[in-house]
């Protein structure tokens, strides 16, 4: 007897292949089942493109009729860049559909389901629920919190200091942990650091060595106006457009500076005050749903105390960088082990520290 959570499965590994592709859309996977028989497969390859709902049923065919559709987030029953789901559903005589989760786009929320059960076709909701929700974290975010999901990443020495010294470029970790960084880059929508960190590190911010599909935003937090013109990052504005987030007075304040990197080709997004939570929903308007938090630690500080944070992960060197270091975070205010879902992974002779500050499932 087919096992829903094997099927469910099954939609779950197609669905992660349009990982860093689908934003601002979430990541959609779809079986058919006849039987023990697997007749139809889909995944939402990019946004705009076929669901993976119409894929699976197009590649079943006939034996649609009267079969089991599987999909890893609730059938869309609205019109946007293409047509609803549940539609087509009902059109190839589908008998059951099993859901993984509920859709929270206010659109959908549940709509979706109730058209299938209005139509006569047994819905069940709910299979490898938490999984589900996992896979999509990012668009449930937008759709709940009003703001990107913000994984807050940093290079640590092992007594949590990020440089040697104020001011100074302090390259930490090796190249496995590199590789790492710039694969993650390749899958996100957003990359942000502090105008700190663009004065001592000058960063280009793209996804070296890593396929991307999509433009990458870059976005620098800078309320006194102080990135350069000639920053390097400005020169990467054909692989996306790279977002100063700064503030109403500081723009009245530094007019000529401000002007300076529009020319550079930055767009400036005056802000009425410095609020990390503000400057995070407004990247909504920019199609980002997740936003790589890189640093440095003023910036970290300041979207930890604000609550905005989702993920942290910490890449950690085994080297010491001593009491002139520059600390991560203040003793007393970050606690790793207090967080929840901890993983470590060995990256060549790096430690790779994930855990999750908030979740849904």
């Amino acid at each position: 007897m087919v096992s829903h959570d094997a099927m469910m499965d099954q939609a779950l590994v197609l669905a992660a292949r349009g990982r860093g592709a689908t934003s601002p859309n979430p990541m959609v996977g779809a079986v058919v089942t006849r039987g023990d028989r697997i007749v139809g497969r889909g995944f939402h390859a990019r946004a705009g493109g076929p669901h993976a709902e119409v894929i699976a049923l197009e590649e079943a065919g006939e034996e649609a009729l009267g079969a089991t559709l599987y999909c890893t987030l609730e059938p869309c029953c609205h019109t946007g860049r293409t047509g609803p789901c549940v539609e087509r559903i009902v059109g190839a005589g589908v008998r059951d559909v099993v859901v993984g989760v509920e859709d929270p786009d206010p659109r959908v929320n549940g709509a979706g389901i109730r058209y299938l059960h209005d139509q006569g076709i047994t819905v069940t909701v709910g299979v490898r629920r938490q999984a589900a929700t996992r896979l999509n974290e990012a668009f449930f975010t937008v759709k709940r919190r009003a703001r990107p999901f913000v994984t807050m990443k940093a290079a640590v020495s092992l007594d949590g200091r990020i440089a040697a010294a104020s001011g100074r470029r302090t390259p930490l970790t090796g190249p496995a942990a590199i590789g790492h960084a710039h694969a993650v880059r390749a899958e996100v929508d957003a990359i942000a650091v502090g105008s700190e960190t663009v004065l001592v590190d000058d960063p280009l911010l793209t996804a070296r060595g890593a396929n991307r599909r999509r433009p990458l935003v870059r976005v620098l937090f800078d309320t006194r106006m102080r990135t350069p013109p000639s920053a390097r990052v400005l020169t990467t504005c054909a692989e996306g457009p790279v977002v100063v987030i700064t503030t109403a007075a500081a723009v009245e304040a530094w007019p000529t500076r401000a002007l300076t990197l529009e020319r550079a080709g930055a767009v400036i997004e005056a802000l009425p005050t410095r609020d990390p939570a503000a400057a995070m929903s407004r990247l909504v308007a920019y199609e980002v749903s997740d936003v790589l938090l890189e640093g440095g630690a003023v910036l970290h500080r300041a979207a930890w105390a604000a609550g905005v944070v989702d993920r942290v992960r910490l890449y950690v060197a085994p080297v010491v960088l001593g009491p002139t270091g520059v600390r991560w975070m203040p003793a007393g205010r970050f606690s790793f082990v207090a967080l929840a879902g901890r993983r470590t992974r060995c990256l060549g002779e790096d430690v790779l520290l994930e855990a999750d500050v908030q979740r849904f499932d």
